[in-house]
């Protein structure tokens, strides 16, 4: 089966939910940046949240090209990770309005607990769709943000109702661990060798 169509659903998918964020933004009531102070908190759960939108668009990017076809399994398992990305816009929303509250709180981190998991069932299903020798399970190699990621998120949600503060600390110390670029799968498509026809 094709991957062509899931790649093009999956980008025009994660694009309006960024999208609905943006339009989830308010005005400043006023045009003085103290008017622009009082919406500073949900400006900066946009990024958060954009930047973990970005983020997965841009691992979902290099995942599939390290695949050469995807089965129904993967569909399902890439809907059950749209699934999760697209309550990020709402659980970013009630978060931020309410100025971080703990449930709200860890409930964004539920969310991205959720999303990390379902993207390493994606991965899962790729690889027995791919095979033992694919050149996704070579890029992948040991997956140690991928493992770490989800402990992270636990300890987010749990501390959350402690310090919403700390909580919200850890999500973004995640997002910058898979902020820095990873070269694997790249390094590993550049490496490999050219199949007929390329």
């Amino acid at each position: 089966m094709s991957k062509a169509r899931l790649e093009t659903f999956s980008d025009g998918v994660i694009a309006i939910l960024i999208t609905i964020m943006v339009l989830e933004l308010h005005t400043p009531d006023g045009t003085s940046w103290d008017a622009l102070r009082h919406e500073v908190p949900a400006l900066l759960t946009y990024v958060l949240s954009f930047v973990y939108l970005g983020i997965y668009w841009n691992n979902h990017h290099h995942t599939m090209a390290a695949v050469s076809r995807v089965s129904g399994a993967v569909l399902w398992a890439n809907l059950h990770l749209l699934f999760w990305l697209s309550l990020i816009p709402f659980s970013t929303a009630w978060m931020s309005e309410h100025r971080f509250p703990p449930v709200p709180t860890a409930f964004y981190g539920i969310v991205l607990l959720a999303a990390a998991i379902a993207f390493l069932i994606l991965q899962r299903t790729l690889l027995r769709a791919e095979g033992d020798e694919s050149q996704l399970r070579v890029a992948i190699g040991s997956d140690v943000k991928g493992k770490i990621s989800p402990v992270l998120y636990c300890l987010g949600i749990a501390l959350t109702f402690a310090n919403r503060w700390v909580g919200l600390a850890i999500y973004v110390a995640v997002a910058l661990i898979w902020l820095v670029p990873d070269r694997r799968v790249e390094r590993n498509l550049a490496t490999a060798p050219a199949g007929p026809g390329e």
